[in-house]
């Protein structure tokens, strides 16, 4: 094999992800041009909201409890029941809340934006938009990823409360935990940052679930089967990035934001 033969090999995976990456691009430019689709963007958000948040909120509950059970476990151990409810709902609100909520948006309307936009591909109707000189990023695209970004946003503040109560029934009810000390410990260890990463979290979790579903979208091909490749490839790439985010925004967190301590 030659030399030239074994870089297109080896450059070949990469491909796609500098295609994903000028599309993302692309969007972003987009979503500063004007005539913005407003109507396009309360469509889709009021879409997005309709499908995910019954099950957003369902998912978060099992969440919590989940957390709720192990750091009540482990700290009985360790002899500080007392600050279960601290670390609970620190949990829940960096970390449960906005990836329950995204993974949810992402299945759900995230899956019906690539289903969409894949069926009007096949059927040539974006290239028709083209071709009467209609921009087919800032009229379907960008509305499409900001309502996914601001639907998510809006998704985990109320994923997150109910995680909360979800949380705090469960260690008090099942684990004989304290009212007082879970409350107590909650202020003493939380701190309003916390809830500012988890909203700016969801926020860009959601806007990146709209690029990848959207992209899946617009690039579909092949038929009907094209379209139902790029939905099942919107899932998984969008899962994936979202966990690859999810690990840098929160190294990046405690580096600018120190721990509050006791």
């Amino acid at each position: 094999m030659s030399a030239a033969a074994r870089t297109a090999v080896l450059t070949r995976p990469l491909v796609p992800v500098g295609e994903l990456l000028v599309f993302a691009l692309e969007v972003l430019r987009g979503m500063f041009r004007r005539p913005f689709a407003w109507r396009e963007l309360s469509d889709q958000a009021w879409f997005a909201t309709r499908v995910s948040l019954l099950p957003a909120c369902a998912i978060t509950i099992p969440f919590g409890a989940v957390l709720a059970l192990q750091i009540g476990s482990l700290f009985d151990q360790l002899g500080a029941r007392s600050f279960t409810g601290a670390v609970a709902v620190v949990g829940i609100v960096q970390q449960a809340a906005p990836i329950a909520t995204v993974v949810i948006v992402a299945g759900a309307a995230g899956t019906a934006v690539a289903a969409d936009l894949g069926s009007r591909k096949i059927r040539e109707e974006l290239d028709a938009l083209e071709v009467l000189g209609l921009n087919v990023v800032d009229r379907l695209v960008v509305p499409r990823v900001l309502a996914m970004g601001v639907v998510a946003a809006l998704l985990n503040a109320i994923a997150t409360s109910v995680g909360i109560i979800g949380a705090y029934a469960f260690n008090v009810l099942v684990q004989g935990g304290s009212p007082g000390a879970y409350l107590a410990s909650f202020s003493a260890l939380a701190q309003l940052p916390d809830l500012y990463v988890g909203e700016l979290k969801a926020f860009l979790f959601g806007i990146l679930a709209g690029i990848v579903a959207t992209y899946q979208g617009v690039r579909a091909k092949g038929g009907a089967r094209g379209v139902g490749d790029g939905v099942n490839q919107s899932v998984v790439i969008a899962f994936v990035v979202l966990f690859l985010a999810n690990a840098l925004l929160t190294a990046l967190y405690y580096e600018l934001v120190p721990p509050k301590g006791l």
